[in-house]
C-alpha cells in the first residue's frame, strides 16, 4: 500500500507518514524542500524524537521523496497510490491542488474509475469544501470528481514543536514531537473502504470533533500563551504557562465556557465527562516540557488566530449563540491584542510585527470589526472593557473570576 503525502514538515513527517510507515504502508513524501527529499531518498528513513513522559527515538522506514517541482513524476505517483494526504498548511494548498489535479486526470486515463481518497490534514475550517472546489477549477469540465475522490476531513491533536535551527542544521529529517497519534478522520468522507491502521479514529459526525478541537485545544493553547505574555513575561516556554496556576485557569475557564457549548449543541456525541476528560488531559499535555514548545510558537500569526472563523471569535460566537457568555475567552482575546513575542533571534513574526504597526493605532473597534469580524455589540463590548482594563496594567488577581 501507497500514501502519496503532501508536505514533509512537522505533521507531515511526525504524524500522518510516522502512523502510517508503521502500519507498513510505503509513504512518498511531496514538498519543495530539496535538503529534504533528497536526505530522504539517501537514507530510505528518518527519526522521530517523542518527547513525552516515555521518551523514544523512533525509525521511521520505507519512505521516499519526490520534488514537487516534479510535476509529472508527481502526478504518476498519485496516478498508482492507494491514497493521498496533504499537510502543508491552508497558503499553500493552492499550490499543491493543481499537482493533485493532474495526478487523478492521469489516474483516471489509466485506471478509468479507480477511486482514490485524500486525508485532508490541515486543520482548517470546512477544509472539504475549500479542496472540493480547488479541484474543480482546474479539472477539465466534465471530469467525474465526485466518482473518483472521496474528501475526508480530519482533526489534528498533535503537538509538534519548532525545531531548533542548530538541529535542523545538523539533521534536517530529524523531528521531535509528543506521543499523542490519534487522527480522527470522517468516516463518510472515504469512496473506497478506510485504511486498517492503528491510531485512525473514524467519526461520523465529523463536525463535533472538528469544533471540539478548534474550540478546545486550539483555544485553550491560545489562552495559556497569550495570557502568560501579558501577564507572565518572562515565561518563554507553553509549559511554564501551563504549571502556572493561576494562567493555567485562565485556560481551562475558557476551554469550559466552549466545553459547555458544545455539549449544548452536540448532546448525541458530548457530555460532560468526555469534555471534562478531554479538557485535562490538553492541560496535562501542555505541561510537557520535554516537548520544549514555546509561547512564541502557540501564539505567533495574530492575523489567522484572531480571524472570524478560527479559535477566539469562533469560539465567542459559538458561546454567544448557545447562551453562555464567553468572558474568558475574551480575555484571551484582549491579551492576544498585547502579544509581541520573539523567537530565539529576538524576531516577531513577520505578520505580527505588521500587525501592530499596521493595524493596532488604527484603533480597537478597528481591528474588532475589520480583522475579526465580530460585529455582534455583545462580544465587542466585553472585549472593550478588558482592553481598556489591560491598558492600565491591572494586577493579575484583578481577572481572578477567570481562574478561580
Amino acid at each position: 500500500m501507497k500514501l502519496v503525502q503532501f508536505g514533509a514538515g512537522n505533521i507531515g513527517r511526525s504524524f500522518i507518514g510516522q502512523i502510517f510507515a508503521r502500519s507498513g504502508w510505503e509513504v512518498v513524501f511531496i514538498d519543495i524542500d530539496k535538503r529534504v527529499i533528497d536526505e530522504l531518498n539517501r537514507r530510505g528513513h528518518y527519526i522521530v524524537e517523542v518527547r513525552d513522559k516515555r521518551p523514544e527515538r523512533l525509525i521511521i522506514e520505507n519512505v521516499r521523496g519526490v520534488n514537487a517541482e516534479q510535476v509529472e513524476k508527481v502526478a504518476q505517483e498519485i496516478a498508482t497510490a492507494d491514497l493521498i494526504s496533504t499537510s502543508v498548511g491552508k497558503k499553500a494548498l493552492p499550490s499543491v491542488i493543481p499537482s493533485i489535479a493532474r495526478g487523478i486526470e492521469k489516474r483516471y486515463e489509466l485506471y478509468g474509475l479507480k477511486p482514490i481518497d485524500i486525508l485532508i490534514c490541515e486543520n482548517i475550517v470546512e477544509g472539504r469544501k475549500f479542496f472540493y472546489e480547488g479541484l474543480k477549477k482546474v479539472l477539465p469540465e466534465n471530469f467525474p470528481l465526485d466518482e473518483m475522490v472521496g474528501l475526508v476531513e480530519t482533526s489534528i491533536g498533535k503537538m509538534v514543536p519548532i525545531m531548533p535551527e542548530d538541529v535542523r542544521k545538523k539533521d534536517p529529517l530529524l523531528i521531535y514531537a509528543e506521543a499523542f497519534n490519534t487522527l480522527i478522520a470522517d468516516k463518510k468522507g472515504f469512496k473506497s473502504s478506510p485504511p486498517d491502521i492503528p491510531f485512525l479514529s473514524l467519526k461520523e459526525n465529523m463536525k463535533a470533533y472538528v469544533d471540539k478541537k478548534l474550540y478546545i485545544h486550539n483555544l485553550g493553547h491560545a489562552v495559556l500563551a497569550y495570557t502568560s505574555f501579558y501577564f507572565c513575561p518572562g515565561y518563554r516556554y507553553i509549559w511554564e504557562a501551563a504549571e502556572d496556576k493561576r494562567i493555567r485557569g485562565f485556560a481551562r475557564s475558557a476551554m469550559w465556557e466552549s466545553g459547555n457549548s458544545l455539549i449544548k449543541k452536540y448532546p448525541e456525541e458530548f457530555t460532560r465527562k468526555f469534555i471534562s476528560e478531554d479538557i485535562e488531559s490538553l492541560i496535562e499535555r501542555f505541561k510537557n516540557r520535554m516537548l520544549g514548545d514555546t509561547i512564541f510558537r502557540v501564539g505567533r500569526d495574530l492575523y489567522r488566530k484572531l480571524g472570524r472563523e478560527d479559535r477566539l471569535v469562533g469560539g465567542m460566537y459559538l458561546c454567544d449563540s448557545l447562551g453562555i457568555e464567553p468572558r474568558c475567552i475574551a480575555l484571551g482575546y484582549a491579551c492576544a491584542l498585547f502579544f509581541k513575542a520573539t523567537d530565539d533571534e529576538g524576531k516577531m513574526f513577520e505578520g505580527d510585527r505588521k500587525f501592530h504597526e499596521k493595524e493596532m493605532p488604527r484603533g480597537l473597534d478597528y481591528v474588532l470589526e475589520k480583522i475579526s469580524g465580530i460585529d455582534k455589540e455583545s462580544i465587542k463590548s466585553i472585549i472593550r472593557s478588558y482592553y481598556n482594563k489591560l491598558l492600565q496594567n491591572p494586577k493579575i488577581e484583578d481577572f481572578s473570576f477567570c481562574y478561580g
